[in-house]
């Protein structure tokens, strides 16, 4: 649809959905462009080639559409080797559902496409789930390298499109820092951080997540690279709050702690309970870290702005009685670019500490 201003001026084109709150998104804001397969084809091709340099024989897994930061509102690509899955989570997306496939499918070395279009913010669009095979056979076990490092994604069952490629410059930072010391990966899920923090030389690392399915695919990741030292690596089954109290009532002590847990806020309704969640959590991590110990503290809520949660892990370790300073703020890697027209990219919010 045709978006005009109260002068009547021409602002562009817009996907339009009766069902959602947010009734109109942009594809467009050249009121002469037309949106149409080869603006589809466009758009996709533009964004997959700027993804190009982060591919490498050590990097294999991308995102290579990230919605409106790519001009495709709703629209979510991400490649896993010659595999690619597909997100649609807007009307507008789905009603280009064909063109996207397709577009896609014209991308270099794509063997299959899977469609993953089972966020729950589709319901809020009017949209039922829809997965399965678009194109090609999924490859099993389906296998990426990032840093090197082997990594097997369940892209069927997983969470997300199968891999958190957001966290792929976070990994490295904590694998360049976990050289001796004591690690905890709380929400660990299939042990990213814990192969990065293996991988970097950590003297142990203890894994906890509530899934036995993902830690199981965590231990077969490690199992998958010889080169790391498995003996160092203790997993626990179990729910993360409960457990982090009773390491805290045990005087477990640890030198880098790393929280990534899932979405406690998808929006600002549910910020005032997910802001305890997330206290709780960071002022038992404080209370567990040594002195000049290092926490990566991560929210993936976009509920949750990158003020608030700061504000929320100051309060904890002003509760937990800990001087910390900020080292660093984090985010999502190269290929989850942010519009600048389009802040409300910037989900995943992250913050490097040291406590003294």
């Amino acid at each position: 649809m045709e978006v005009r201003s109260h002068e009547d001026e021409a602002l562009g084109c817009a996907a339009y959905s009766p069902r959602s709150q947010i009734r109109a998104r942009m594809w467009t804001f050249d009121p002469n462009e037309r949106v149409d397969a080869g603006f589809i084809e466009r758009r996709v091709a533009a964004a997959c080639a700027a993804r190009e340099a982060l591919r490498d024989d050590d990097h294999t897994a991308a995102r290579l559409v990230h919605a409106e930061s790519d001009g495709l509102p709703g629209v979510i690509a991400d490649r896993y080797g010659d595999t690619v899955v597909v997100q649609l989570s807007s009307a507008g997306a789905e009603a280009w559902r064909d063109a996207i496939v397709t577009a896609l499918a014209r991308q270099p070395d794509v063997a299959c496409l899977y469609e993953r279009s089972d966020a729950e913010v589709r319901a809020l669009e009017g949209l039922e789930a829809r997965t399965g095979v678009l194109r090609g056979h999924v490859p099993r076990p389906l296998l990426i390298r990032e840093g090197g490092l082997v990594h097997q994604v369940d892209i069927v069952g997983g969470q997300k499109t199968g891999f958190y490629l957001d966290q792929r410059d976070n990994r490295a930072r904590v694998r360049a820092h976990s050289r001796g010391r004591r690690v905890l990966n709380a929400f660990c899920y299939t042990g990213g951080f814990t192969l990065a923090a293996l991988a970097g030389g950590a003297g142990s690392v203890l894994s906890i997540d509530s899934a036995g399915d993902a830690l199981a695919m965590a231990r077969d990741n490690v199992a998958a690279n010889p080169a790391l030292d498995a003996s160092r690596a203790e997993w626990r089954e179990a729910d993360v709050f409960t457990d982090l109290r009773r390491l805290r009532n045990e005087g477990a002590r640890f030198d880098l702690i790393v929280l990534d847990p899932p979405k406690f806020a998808p929006t600002a309704a549910h910020a005032a309970r997910a802001a305890r969640a997330y206290k709780d959590i960071n002022l038992l991590a404080l209370k567990l870290l040594e002195r000049d110990g290092l926490l990566a503290t991560f929210s993936c809520s976009g509920g949750i702005s990158i003020d608030l949660f700061q504000k929320i892990v100051a309060g904890a370790a002003l509760d937990a009685d800990a001087d910390a300073s900020i080292l660093a703020r984090l985010g999502a890697s190269a290929d989850h670019p942010v519009a600048l027209a389009f802040p409300e990219g910037e989900y995943l919010k992250g913050l490097w500490l040291r406590k003294a």
